[in-house]
């Protein structure tokens, strides 16, 4: 643990330390499980997991190669996500039935359920290998499937056949080349990388290759075999080569299979992802068919969050068609900055793939996504970022000369205005195509208003336009979330309902009949201590009146009556926009379960402070003014309204308020204390504080540094270290592999601070990435974040 304060270095060697008992029993619990739904609703599987991982899984061996993190000894992402254990419940039945023959120690992930749903495969990782595992739903028994050594460093290694009667499964080759040592290398020349004149401006990638070592590792660790393994374990090879398997997919009617694949040169500028790559179709029997797509290596791309590569992008099966593979292609030759009507355009290539493509539509922004019915009728979802413009277009398919139908056309900040999403079920494919009766689709949505969150299901007339609202839920002290469909005709529904003080449990919901309505889980509450807080959203004005909002907790046993002024934390992320209307709209529920996580203030609630969570920070840019060009002004004008705020309540000494955030949020709480004097101290967690090291972008800004210097300067706290007044707790992971957000960008700015004499304090979390995942370094988190707080907030000399 390193950690480095302005006046000595004596903790450096400070071992991990524990925050106080009122908070570490809210650390220290068991999560609910995590649920999935086979797509008939009949079994729901629940999937549990610790709530943290420890530090020693974080220091098992790393190698960190174009974007990738593995285990090279496991042959998974070193920063999976493994669960502990399964249970299955048959619906709508209560009863729980524990999973039988688990392995010991289980560590599962990259489950997968089979086309027909009665099975999941998934994977389990020992401390040398990873498995493939089977598990029977309505048996609740699983086995291990084969002894082949999975391969799952670059995506998930499961893919099953069609029949649901055997798994395409991506293996180590047999004869695996060894790995080469990338430290303490004697070098046999240098690395030169070379620019020829094209714009190459792209964002600050980490964990890029840098040698020829990491090359070949790159290489072994990203090769794979595929291997056909039946449902009683037996394994044949069904390629006979090895790749460098980037996706493997199977047509919806399981006849063709959709293998891309990286190749050489790679790059030392951009990660894995824009490495050249081709697209390959194989039959089912592994012959050969046609390569469909062939990408060079991606360096240079024009500027502008909205160009593109040329060529095919997003190519993928079209789920309500046997074997039609569709993809995008920019009109604008990718370049954001070319005015044309149509930006992309979608198009199709049928099996056997002997005929040309055919268009299919073209759109005025990006394409997103397709959500196919059938033969006459699709739904297409485009968005453009500089205006924050979204549309959904009507379809016909089989009629390219049929001009679409703009559904919607809409800002997609605009949450008030969200029609929802459209409810789909799985076709004779096994694929989710939309759900239609007639010419008539479903929408759910979360139905947010100016009067709060009411979750809705409608029905809509694609041809007419016209909408009907089968139910809109009509809590005002509960929260209830649309989960999963179960029976349209029936008008049944799973749903997930919560309080502040109810954990979160899900039900089967008639929506037309409201007294129906079935509990299905029993959670526990683990939280009890803080479920009685005071919990609303309050609504102020920023100084040029627009609209803001944030979620107000009152500390443990606070009187609202008596109004005793406390300390207060308020924790926040700024947000950008293109409008005052969508900025100033109220999105958080009073109504939802008070969870803290460790990146949470709300753990300050059991310590006597006041935390105004969610705190919203829009930084708006309206018409041709970025949201950038006055952002000190705006974030600082954002801060006082929500300080002003809460004091009118009488809750709070407005002289002990403490800001804190993580990622741009720390940014944001660096700017507040060296351009305001509204804070007693700060908590700013794995930030950028210097923009020059970001030169080509960051967050929503697009211009360059050349562009804009002025706006990276300004917006840098390090250029402004000098004004700094005001405690600041700097943490960073040392391991942070975000874009943007170096370690050194910690490291450097603390310096400064220490330089000019700013009272801070640097902790830097050994094997931490941008999220912070091992217990150890979470409960060490908790306790500077509190000794901070209690020396510069609570007890700060006035």
């Amino acid at each position: 643990m390193q950690i480095i304060t302005n006046k000595t270095a004596k903790d450096n060697k400070l071992n991990y330390q524990k925050p106080p008992k009122e908070i570490l029993d809210l650390v220290d619990i068991q999560r609910a499980p995590f649920v999935q739904m086979d797509r008939k609703g009949k079994y729901m599987l629940l999937i549990y997991r610790d709530a943290y991982q420890s530090i020693s899984d974080l220091s098992e061996k790393e190698m960190r190669l174009a974007g990738l993190r593995v285990n090279p000894k496991t042959n998974i992402g070193s920063r999976k996500i493994f669960y502990n254990n399964l249970k299955v419940k048959e619906l709508p039945g209560n009863k729980e039935v524990q999973v039988f023959g688990l392995p010991e120690n289980p560590k599962l992930s990259n489950f997968i359920w089979s086309p027909c749903q009665k099975m999941l495969a998934f994977t389990h990782t020992t401390g040398s290998e990873t498995q493939l595992w089977l598990l029977d739903i309505a048996k609740a028994v699983a086995k291990k499937l084969t002894e082949n050594h999975v391969n799952a460093n670059v995506i998930n290694p499961i893919s099953w056949f069609r029949n649901s009667d055997a798994i395409l499964l991506m293996c180590l080759p047999e004869k695996l080349n060894p790995l080469l040592q990338t430290d303490n290398l004697v070098p046999t020349g240098p690395v030169i990388s070379v620019s020829e004149g094209d714009e190459a401006q792209n964002r600050t990638y980490q964990d890029l290759l840098k040698n020829r070592n990491d090359e070949h590792n790159f290489e072994v660790l990203s090769s794979s075999v595929l291997y056909k393994v039946n449902l009683g374990g037996n394994t044949t090879k069904w390629l006979d080569e090895t790749g460098m398997y980037k996706s493997v997919v199977f047509s919806p009617d399981g006849k063709y299979v959709r293998l891309t694949t990286m190749h050489k040169p790679f790059s030392y500028l951009v990660p894995y992802s824009r490495f050249p790559q081709q697209c390959r179709i194989f039959n089912d029997d592994a012959e050969f068919i046609k390569l469909v797509n062939d990408v060079p290596l991606i360096e240079v791309i024009p500027k502008g969050f909205m160009s593109v590569r040329k060529g095919r992008r997003n190519m993928q099966w079209r789920s309500d068609k046997p074997a039609s593979l569709i993809w995008s292609c920019a009109l604008d030759d990718g370049d954001a900055a070319n005015d044309t009507e149509f930006r992309d355009e979608l198009f199709q290539w049928e099996a056997p793939f002997d005929e040309p493509p055919v268009s299919l539509i073209k759109m005025h922004n990006r394409f997103h996504q397709v959500e196919w019915g059938n033969d006459n009728l699709a739904i297409l979802h485009d968005y453009w970022f500089n205006n924050r413009n979204t549309k959904t277009y009507l379809f016909n398919p089989s009629d390219n000369s049929q001009q679409a139908t703009i559904l919607f056309d809409r800002n997609y900040q605009d949450k008030y205005s969200d029609p929802g999403h459209f409810v789909t079920r799985k076709n004779i494919y096994g694929k989710l195509v939309l759900d239609i009766v007639k010419d008539t689709v479903f929408l759910t949505g979360d139905g947010h208003t100016p009067s709060g969150q009411f979750p809705f299901v409608d029905k809509m007339n694609l041809f007419t336009g016209l909408k009907e609202r089968l139910y809109q839920s009509a809590y005002t002290d509960k929260l209830e979330k649309i989960f999963f469909p179960l029976d349209l005709e029936k008008g049944q529904f799973i749903v997930r309902i919560e309080s502040p003080s109810d954990y979160p449990d899900y039900y089967i919901r008639n929506i037309y009949d409201n007294d129906d309505l079935i509990k299905i889980t029993d959670f526990e509450n683990p939280f009890k201590s803080i479920q009685q807080v005071h919990k609303e959203v309050i609504k102020y004005k920023r100084e040029d009146g627009l609209e803001l909002s944030g979620t107000l907790y009152l500390p443990v046993g606070y009187d609202k009556d008596k109004k005793i002024k406390m300390p207060m934390i308020i924790w926040a992320y700024p947000r950008e926009y293109k409008d005052n209307d969508s900025a100033g709209q109220v999105t958080s529920s009073p109504n939802e379960f008070i969870y803290p996580f460790y990146g949470s203030a709300i753990y300050w609630l059991t310590r006597g402070y006041v935390v105004l969570d969610e705190a919203a920070f829009p930084i708006v840019g309206e018409k041709d003014e970025e949201p950038n060009d006055t952002f000190q002004k705006q974030l600082v004008g954002n801060a006082k309204a929500a300080i002003d705020a809460v004091d009118t309540l009488g809750y709070i000494d407005r002289d002990r308020v403490a800001v804190g955030g993580h990622s741009y949020g720390a940014f944001m709480t660096a700017n507040l204390l060296s351009h305001s004097n509204l804070f007693a101290a700060g908590i700013a967690r794995s930030g950028a504080y210097n923009r020059t090291l970001t030169p080509f972008g960051f967050q929503s800004e697009e211009r360059n540094y050349w562009e804009a210097a002025e706006i990276y300067n300004k917006m840098s706290p390090f250029m402004h270290a000098d004004k700094m007044k005001t405690p600041l707790l700097l943490i960073h992971g040392e391991a942070d592999n975000n874009s943007g957000t170096y370690p050194l960008q910690s490291e450097r700015y603390f310096n400064a601070l220490k330089g000019l004499g700013a009272t801070a304090r640097l902790v830097m979390l050994p094997k931490e990435s941008h999220g912070y995942v091992a217990k150890e370094s979470i409960l060490h988190l908790l306790w500077e974040q509190d000794r901070w707080l209690e020396k510069y907030v609570k007890n700060k000399e006035l």
